[in-house]
């Protein structure tokens, strides 16, 4: 398996191989498909070598990479094309793909991330056709360039050593589209299944995002969000394969490091809706199972609506994969007619628990740290209320207690965090 060498960019650097605190951003604003990502990783600096070898353990012998650059709507771009030089079957099942991902000679990451993309785009499949996903027959994505396109983009994922990945909105098209199984609407099916929690947009005309394409960006990242703060070292673009006048069919990657590293950027989503009609006694109740459900957070802000009407604000934090099952809580339990749903940044502290022992029972305390350095030390209000019935005593006093406690183990606010 040969690749025509890629022509010189700006952007041109050695591949990386070593694992950093690199952020990765794609962007889906024009779509995605599997080859318009791989052509924007191999841009960025993945290293033909590296994808060529991968595919080559999978499908040994059957195709030809070819790498070049082309403009699309006047910018350059890399495009790549994969070249059968033997016939393949016509369709493969799951069990097919997961039985030469299995047997090929993959470093241990790739092989678990080509397997994930395979599993949700089965799972998917499996839920447009009712079937099991076991029983997937792939068409277009068990085509020979579709396996290569997957198992390509996660060896070149590996190969950059990026420690997270975010992807914009993304652009899945509208209009109609001809495949396998007859003529489809846009977006297809496929694509449909996998866009919970995830924010899509049309974005314009003709299929912009292919199943694969979705599946890739929606295995390998950890959220939606717009350009973040970062540090930008590389930047790669990928091509698709119509020129479209007006309007660039490209994917591109930003790496680089996050702007502020010393806590971890992690991308949530915060769920909204104002309430003016519901018996107060129900709210404790409404934030308990919406805390139950998974939410990372929930509270109610008083607020006046329209005609001086007295009402609150429920917002609840969580990531972005629990959008779908916390808006069902609110609309169970609450007479909301709608929710709204943002995409928000969370800077989250390191936590831990610690069970720290009183006069007579523990308490857990929870932690909170950075660098080294105790920055929150905060009894676990169940556990003190609990201790505090148990004991005839007041919550004030156990609280006060739990923090003494948690000090006499070294753990004080602003001191460093006992070996």
């Amino acid at each position: 398996m040969r690749a025509t060498s890629l022509l010189k960019s700006p952007h041109r650097t050695p591949p990386v191989t070593e694992p950093s605190d690199r952020l990765g951003w794609i962007d889906a604003s024009a779509g995605v498909a599997g080859d318009m990502l791989l052509g924007a990783l191999l841009d960025a600096g993945a290293g033909i070598d590296l994808v060529e070898s991968a595919v080559e353990s999978v499908l040994p012998g059957s195709v030809r990479i070819r790498v070049h650059e082309v403009t699309r709507a006047g910018l350059r771009a890399t495009k790549v094309e994969v070249e059968p030089i033997a016939d393949g079957p016509p369709e493969r099942s799951w069990a097919d793909i997961e039985r030469l991902l299995n047997t090929a000679d993959l470093p241990g990451n790739v092989r678990a991330a080509a397997s994930a993309v395979f599993a949700r785009l089965a799972a998917a499949e499996a839920r447009v056709h009712g079937v099991a996903p076991a029983d997937v027959h792939f068409h277009e994505v068990g085509a020979l360039d579709s396996i290569a396109d997957i198992v390509g983009c996660c060896a070149a994922v590996a190969a950059l050593g990026v420690q997270r990945w975010l992807v914009s909105e993304i652009a899945t098209g509208a209009g109609r589209v001809r495949t396998a199984h007859g003529e489809m609407p846009v977006p297809v099916p496929a694509v449909v299944e996998l866009a919970p929690g995830w924010r899509a947009v049309a974005g314009g005309e003709g299929e912009l995002t292919t199943p694969t394409g979705m599946a890739l960006v929606t295995t390998l990242c950890s959220g939606n969000a717009d350009l973040p703060r970062m540090t930008v070292e590389r930047v790669g673009v990928g091509a698709g394969t119509r020129d479209r006048a007006g309007r660039a069919n490209v994917t591109r990657v930003l790496l680089g490091h996050p702007a502020v590293s010393a806590v971890p950027l992690q991308p949530a989503a915060l769920l909204e809706a104002n309430v003016d009609d519901l018996d107060p006694r129900l709210w404790p109740g409404v934030l308990a199972a919406l805390l139950a459900a998974g939410a990372a957070d929930s509270w109610l802000v008083p607020l006046v609506m329209k005609k001086g009407r007295p009402a609150h604000m429920l917002s609840v934090l969580a990531r972005p994969d629990q959008i779908p099952a916390l808006r069902d809580v609110i609309l169970a339990t609450t007479p909301t007619f709608g929710v709204r749903v943002h995409a928000v940044d969370r800077y989250a502290l390191p936590r831990r628990w610690l069970d720290v022992p009183l006069s007579d029972g523990t308490v857990r305390v929870k932690l909170a740290e950075r660098d080294g350095v105790v920055l929150q030390v905060t009894p676990e209000f169940d556990d003190v209320a609990a201790y505090a019935e148990a004991h005839r005593t007041s919550e004030w006093a156990v609280m006060t207690e739990a923090v003494r406690a948690a000090e006499d183990l070294g753990y004080r606010r602003g001191a460093p965090s006992p070996p």
